[in-house]
Formats: C-alpha cells, structure tokens, sequence
C-alpha cells in the first residue's frame, strides 16, 4: 500500500467507509469494512509517528 497521508471514516452502524490519500491528494485507499474489521484494518497501517 502506497504511503496514507490523510483518512476519512465514515461511521455507520454495520459498515465503515474509509478514504485515504497520499501526500499529493491521488486516493491510495477506498474500502468498505464491517465494524469487526476496522481495528484490525488500522493496526495494518503503517505508523505515522509525524500525526496528531
């Protein structure tokens, strides 16, 4: 997965949308995850230690 530099969760009550893009803006990430999955999808990330 190409670097994340900015995410959007979209909060639903059984399904998460989730938008990441890069530094540049280009979309690296669009996915649809049931609420079981988003910790999980998360903690896959790489970290971003320069974020807060």
């Amino acid at each position: 997965m190409e670097k994340v530099s900015t995410i959007g969760l979209d909060v639903a009550k059984h399904v998460f949308q989730v938008h990441g893009v890069d530094a540049e803006g280009a979309v690296v990430v669009r996915r649809k995850l049931r609420r079981d999955d988003v910790v999980a999808f998360f903690a896959s990330l790489p970290g971003m230690s320069d974020r807060h």
